[in-house]
């Protein structure tokens, strides 16, 4: 005998256990307090540092918990951790440096005392490195990275996240002998961006990304876990700022077929 044709339905899902859910409540919450709490470490942290190095260069009786416990009249011996006047003083100090390195006596000081350090066979091989690794990053004129890219690296369908930093230049563009424009682009490692490669490619290989070099910089530290939020490409005939820079090949190839 024929029977009719019954559906087969999908058995129910279990129930998810006390266990479950309770694990799933923790690994939210560890979501939202781990940003949160390694923030406020980091920054702890690094005033304890500053306070470490900086204090111990200010008289014992000026600290700010031999000042509470005068103020207050409280006991000698209790503990007073009071943080951040340390880097209160490092600051009014850097500016102060800062102020006076603009005058005519302090760049004739800084002058003599360079003019000391360059004749000294070690010290002059770190100060050196040091001073333009400062200028690089605390350049007040331009910034160091200005646009994010794209690049066939390290070999041809394999392509890399980098930024543009600067056109070659000098015997760099002599001695490659090319008569296309080429491009210095850092490409720096995850998740520690400060380290990397400097490759230099023709610029009709570098494509421009739309994206800032904050999110870029997001991206390759949390290696492509957290994707920046798409933003519109430039169109075609869009006014350009600089006379060198040109659209990128991503932009082009978006553009509408006539």
């Amino acid at each position: 005998m024929n029977t009719p044709f019954t559906p087969h339905s999908p058995p129910p899902l279990p129930k998810r256990t006390v266990f479950a859910r309770l694990r799933g409540s923790f690994l939210t919450g560890l979501v939202v307090i781990a940003p949160v709490g390694l923030t406020i470490w980091l920054i702890w942290s690094v005033i304890g540092w500053i306070d470490g190095i900086v204090l111990p260069m200010v008289p014992l009786n000026y600290h700010p918990d031999r000042l509470i416990q005068t103020y207050f009249g409280l006991d000698p011996s209790a503990q007073i951790n009071v943080r951040g006047i340390g880097v209160i003083i490092f600051l009014l100090f850097t500016i102060i440096v800062g102020w006076l390195a603009k005058g005519i006596i302090g760049r004739s000081f800084i002058r003599f005392a360079e003019g000391l350090v360059q004749r000294t066979p070690v010290v002059r091989t770190i100060y050196s490195g040091i001073k333009q690794i400062s200028e690089t990053i605390f350049a007040q004129g331009e910034r160091s990275f200005e646009t994010a890219c794209m690049v066939e690296y390290p070999r041809p369908g394999a392509w890399a996240l980098g930024f543009i930093s600067i056109a070659a230049k000098g015997e760099v563009a002599r001695h490659v002998g090319v008569d296309k424009e080429l491009v210095g682009v850092f490409i720096p490692t995850t998740p520690n961006p400060t380290s990397g490669f400097l490759l230099f490619f023709p610029r009709e290989d570098v494509i421009e990304l739309a994206m800032t070099v904050e999110d870029a910089a997001k991206l390759v530290i949390s290696a492509g876990l957290v994707y920046p939020a798409e933003r519109p490409l430039p169109v075609e005939g869009a006014q350009i700022d600089t006379a060198d820079q040109k659209p990128s090949k991503t932009a082009l190839n978006s553009s509408p077929a006539p």
